[in-house]
Parts: C-alpha cells; structure tokens; sequence
C-alpha cells in the first residue's frame, strides 16, 4: 500500500492525516475490484477458507463489507460500482435474508451504505432496482436475529426503509423492537453486554455503540441520540484506555480479525460531538491502531485485508470467518464521514491515555481492572466479570493485554488437578487497584480470585474450596513475545514452579506477577511484600507504597488498607 510522506508537523505520533486515510481506503478499494464477479454482484476473495454459511454467502458479505468501506469515502466513480453490484445482486444472484443466517448481517451493511450515500447511490437508481433492493432488505425486518448484537442489523435496515417509504410500519416496529432488545443489555456506565450473561469485549464499541448511535443520528432524533450519545462519551473515557502506546488495541474477545474497525467508536464520538477525548487524541487512537495493523502485515501482497491479526493467522478466527469478513475493518474508515476541516482532522496529534501516565482503571459493569504504564506503553485487562466459554480463550483468561496473545498453554489461569477451565463467574467487585471474582472448575472446585496492581506489577491470589485435600494447584503468568518480559514469582503456598497442593478445608495460592516492555526494571522480589494471615487473608505491602489486608469472607473479597508490615 502507498501512502503519503509521514506529517509529523500535524501528526507527531503517527505521521497520519486525512490523506493517509483517503489513501488507504482507496488502495483497499482498488485491491478488491478485481475479485468481483463480471456483474460485480459477489466479491469472490482469495484463499482456500470458506466460512460456515458457504460460498455465496460469502461473495454477499465481500459486497457489503466492502460497500460500506465506499460509503465512507464516498467516491461516485467507486460506488456507480457497486450500484451495478446491487442491481444484479437483488434481481437473483444475492442469497435471501433468513432467520439468524449471515445475510441478515450484510444486510445491514447494506442499508447503512445506501443510507449515509442516498443522494449518490439510492437516489440515482432505477425505480425497478431500488425496488427489487428495498423488497431484498424487507426480510431482515422479520428474521429473526441471534439475540446479541444481531439485534441491531433490523433497527439499520428499518431505519433505512422507513426513511424511504418501504414498508414504513413494519420498519418501525423492526426498529423499536431492536433498541428494547438491546436496552435490557445495558449496565451502566456506557457499557452493554453483547446478548445475556457477561458478555463483554470491544463489540461495545463497533457494534452495541454504533448502530443505535448512527440511526439515531440519521434520523435526526435528537431525544434517541441524546440518550446514545450521553451513553457513548461515557464509553469512550474506558475506551481510550484500551489502546497501547504502539497503537494496538486490547487483544482479547472474537472477531479480532476486524482489527482497525476499533476506531470506529473514536470517530463516531466526534462525529455526534458527545466525546470526552479532545480532536487530537481521538485522531492519535484511531491513526495509532490502522497505522499498527498496515506496518505488522494486516495486507498480503495483493494488498488484501488477511485473515488473521498482524498477518495470516487462524488461531483468532471463527467459524464464521469467510474470506471477506476482515472487511468489517471498514468501519474504521468512519472518520471519513467528517469534513476535512473538522478539528478532528486539523488539530495536532495528542497522546493516548497510556502514554501519558501510569494508570489503573476499575470498569465496574465488566468487573475489569485495566492497567497501563507509560514506560512501555503496554495495556493489560485484569478481567473477573467477562465470560463466553463459546469463545475462551479470549474471553475467560485471567489477563489479557495489547502486547499478547492467549496461548495454548493456558497463560493467565489457575489450574485446579490440570483443570483449566473458568466457568460461572462471579464478579466480586472492583476497586482503586484491585479486582476480584469466583469461578467454577470442572471438578466443581470453587476458586475465589483477587488481583492487585501497582506500575506493571500484579499479586494474583486465589482461594480453592471444594477440592479434595492433596489436589494439585498451579497458577500461570503472562505469555510473553519479543522485546517482552514476562515474571510470576510463588509467595504464598506455591512452589518454585508455581505449583501447589490444598489443604485439608481449602488452598491458599498468591502469585506476583509482571508483563514490562521496561529493559531493566526493579527485580520483581524487592517491588511487593506477601504474607499469609492465617489460611484464608493476605497482607500486601508495596515497596515505598500501601499497606492492604485481603480478607475472603462467605461472599465477597475485601480490601482495605492496614499498618506496613
């Protein structure tokens, strides 16, 4: 991919502008053209992945995906294109739009795209295709949606053909049936689960924040988008916080593939004008992570989105995954729907929330404790509250962070007689510097979690009951890669090999753990003290810092604070 010459003037973080990004979308535009189909109905990509809906169903979703990426950039000669596409896609050649099928997905990508480029696109077809599309899109008001964010693509498509007369009854009833779906999800705060349980990772932001919000402001509903947009400047004082100092966003949940549609949140603030980061940082965020993905091998040489993170890389896709799907990075383009003298484009950079100071952050609704240091840049997610074991790895570990990845060997997880698994969790609260759960293992044992942190250092401890006594225990640490130390060091009933044995009623298992890009940090042995009171409470004391008690009490953790030892 060709861009412009780095602007560290305007841009001192990234060297990116509006330039960059116009290029960008047009190189991935460009890079798509040839694997459409002659009717340019079906967008075939490469490789010899076929997600589980099939073949055609895929050609839809690299029509859509790709469409909406030409919505954003708003380019007549790219989207007389896919004009062509829609005229021949809804006189036969697209799949219907079935109960909790993927066309239900694409349909609202579709709609999307027609509605931000009406007056270039919808407006300009004939009456015949624009009704033949209007009809193709009508059964996404019906179909019945997975009960998560699959909600939303009814509330897009009826938004869309209401405001265009099709079916204007069923298009609103298919609109506030949706929002009162997702309105049981919400849990304050400016976070939402996606669908029932706890359910949370970054589809708050590119999903559960993004239809409601743009619909609202389509439409001009200036009491819905007060209500979104109060909820999404809420989000995004968290959601800046899950951005390291390279770029990269928190590696943890499904669908990473869609890498950069991160930013979508980022501009999507600035585009209602309800966001809390000021023009530059929002810019910095959202140049920051398409700039991470372009230098680490997201394009092949074709210059097609891969499926995978930095390159190829199947372990973080579904089986959903198609060839297409990395295209939902479209949304990352949002920005482009700004104008070029928006400040958001004309401030100078800013920096991000991890490079400007060491952090500690409590999410009270995910029961997440984010820290971040300003030496290394490096983000880490302590998470007691989020769980989707359709998906663990990337939803049950104990840690997560935008320098790692979940690895095979079960990073960040205690390990009760071998048994892995983290299930049923319980939030047991978050706080200044600590967070705190229980889970289930297989075998039934109950494990009672808490985790401190001060700078890049962690205590990770755990209380085992329901084992039988003489049950090993070990407890893991980060998985680190290039340029990364890792440490896990055993302080309470743990071996040299962090690995422990309960006792006759339970176990008591303390850890202290470091993820540090730092060259040479403080050892990890002088930076905490741990010592156990009896078999069931902890004393934490910080090098040159607090003093805390950890008490397990019948339902619930506390920490507070006591004498230095």
């Amino acid at each position: 991919m060709r861009l412009p010459p780095e602007d560290r003037g305007a841009s001192p973080r990234t060297g990116y502008t509006r330039a960059h990004w116009e290029a960008a979308a047009d190189a991935l535009l460009a890079a798509v053209e040839p694997h459409a189909t002659p009717d340019r109905a079906l967008y075939h990509l490469p490789g010899d992945r076929q997600s589980w809906s099939g073949r055609l169903s895929d050609g839809l979703e690299g029509y859509a995906r790709t469409l909406l990426l030409a919505a954003f950039r708003r380019d007549e000669t790219v989207l007389q294109r896919y004009a062509d596409g829609l005229a021949a896609g809804v006189s036969g050649v697209w799949p219907r739009v079935e109960d909790r099928s993927q066309p239900l997905v694409e349909a609202a990508s579709v709609a999307l795209a027609l509605r931000l480029t009406r007056p270039l696109l919808w407006d300009r077809l004939d009456d015949r295709v624009r009704q033949r599309a209007a009809a193709w899109l009508a059964d996404a008001l019906t179909a019945e949606p997975w009960p998560s964010n699959w909600e939303l693509f009814p509330v897009t498509v009826g938004g869309f053909l209401a405001e265009v007369g099709h079916e204007p009854e069923a298009a609103r009833r298919a609109v506030d049936h949706g929002l009162a779906r997702v309105e049981e999800w919400y849990e304050g705060d400016g976070w939402y689960t996606d669908g029932d349980g706890r359910k949370y990772d970054y589809y708050n932001g590119w999903a559960m924040h993004l239809y409601p919000v743009l619909h609202a402001w389509l439409a001009g509903d200036e009491q819905l988008l007060d209500l979104y947009g109060g909820r999404l400047e809420r989000h995004l004082a968290d959601y800046a916080r899950l951005f390291g100092g390279d770029g990269a966003p928190l590696h943890q949940g499904r669908s990473l593939t869609y890498r950069f549609a991160s930013a979508a949140p980022l501009w999507l603030g600035a585009l209602i004008g309800r966001t809390p980061l000021p023009p530059g940082e929002t810019r910095r965020l959202a140049s920051g992570a398409l700039r991470y993905f372009l230098d680490r091998g997201a394009l092949d040489d074709r210059g097609l989105l891969t499926l995978g993170w930095h390159g190829p890389d199947p372990a973080v896709l579904q089986g959903y995954s198609g060839p297409a799907s990395p295209y939902w990075a479209s949304k990352g383009f949002l920005g482009l729907l700004l104008p070029a003298e928006h400040d958001v484009w004309t401030a100078t950079e800013e920096p991000g929330p991890a490079e400007r100071a060491d952090a500690v952050t409590p999410i009270v609704p995910a029961n997440w404790l984010l820290q971040s240091t300003r030496s290394d840049g490096v983000v880490r997610l302590h998470n007691h509250g989020s769980e989707d074991v359709r998906w663990d790895p990337y939803y049950t570990r104990l840690g997560y962070s935008t320098v790692t990845r979940p690895s095979a060997s079960y990073d960040n997880s205690v390990l009760v007689d071998g048994d892995p698994s983290r299930t049923d969790i319980v939030p047991l609260g978050v706080g200044a510097g600590w967070a705190a759960s229980r889970h289930t293992a297989a075998s039934g044992a109950r494990v009672t979690s808490a985790v401190l942190v001060r700078g890049a250092v962690e205590v990770r401890a755990f209380l085992v009951e329901g084992a039988a006594p003489g049950t090993p225990v070990r407890v893991t640490g980060w998985a680190a890669g290039e340029g990364l130390r890792a440490e896990l060091l055993p302080a309470v009933g743990l071996d040299d090999e962090s690995s422990g044995l309960t006792g006759e009623r339970a176990g008591l298992f303390v850890a202290v753990s470091r993820l540090t890009g730092t060259a040479d940090p403080e050892p990890l042995a002088r930076t905490v003290t741990v010592t156990a009171d009896g078999d069931r409470d902890i004393t934490v004391v910080w090098s040159g810092g607090p003093g805390l008690r950890v008490r397990w009490q019948e339902s619930a953790v506390t920490v507070e604070p006591t004498a230095r030892a």
